[in-house]
């Protein structure tokens, strides 16, 4: 599948709260469709029986329809067809026409669809959107994560609950400029870059790697293993940059010898 699964990852490894976990098993929380339909299936497992009761009932509500197109896609896990074989549903032969390229990042079933704020709002309601994050509950900012504006991302990415970020970067909407410039942030957690820096599909951003590079926040490990696709003209500055740590400026300099020796 396409697409980062941070979101997905920390159910997997079972850290989200019961009330989150309720909240997707209802359909609430709406990723990807192939982000949603494999927490659905996750939580079909989970050790609260109303959790596993009401992902399955929501599983049962997704239209047969969307269900069938969906899993009629080449990137779609064995796995997923397989469970929803046992079910009796088999994906469509030929895929509908009208599940477009531009569809295929939307759930295939919300119970909440009401956007936070809209990406067509004008500046100043954005703006007041922006403002209103400080007072939202958490299920409130964990929607805006995932259906508000660019801004209210800036924002959320930055929260100090790892839920949000994950959310944030598991958004259908978020774009590669926006992950670059996460990737800047100095103020961000470990887990962000870690999660930002895991991604083959953003390491493909030459704007993406320079970032995590060059940011003093990013785990030494994944800033070396960065470092030697650099351009010589970044090379050279990372070499000579304080903010980083010392060990990125030595390895930076060697690399640079190196390619002047003609062994790099």
């Amino acid at each position: 599948m396409s697409g980062p699964t941070p979101l997905l990852d920390l159910f997997k490894r079972g850290e989200v709260d019961r009330d989150v976990r309720m909240q997707a098993a209802e359909g609430a929380l709406a990723p990807r469709a192939h982000e949603q339909l494999a927490i659905l299936v996750l939580l079909l497992e989970d050790r609260d029986a109303e959790i596993r009761a009401t992902a399955d009932a929501t599983i049962n509500r997704i239209p047969e329809n969307s269900l069938k197109a969906f899993l009629a896609r080449s990137d779609v896990p064995v796995d997923l067809r397989e469970f929803f074989a046992d079910r009796g549903i088999f994906p469509d032969e030929i895929p509908t026409i009208e599940f477009a390229a531009e569809e295929v990042d939307e759930p295939l079933i919300d119970t909440d669809p009401v956007a936070a704020t809209g990406e067509d709002e004008d500046e100043e309601a954005r703006q007041s959107g922006v403002q209103a994050l400080a007072t939202m509950t958490f299920p409130q900012r964990l929607k805006a994560a995932m259906k508000g504006t660019r801004e209210m991302r800036a924002v959320l990415i930055r929260d100090p609950n790892k839920l949000i970020a994950a959310t944030v970067l598991s958004c259908p909407k978020v774009s590669l400029p926006e992950v670059e410039s996460f990737a800047r942030m100095q103020n961000v957690s470990e887990d962000v870059l870690r999660i930002i820096g895991a991604n083959r599909a953003w390491l493909k951003s030459y704007g993406v790697v320079s970032s995590l590079t060059r940011n003093p926040k990013t785990p030494l490990a994944m800033s070396m293993g960065l470092m030697p696709r650099l351009t010589s003209k970044d090379l050279q500055k990372l070499a000579v940059d304080r903010n980083v740590p010392e060990a990125l400026r030595i390895a930076a300099r060697k690399k640079i010898v190196a390619s002047a020796s003609g062994k790099g």
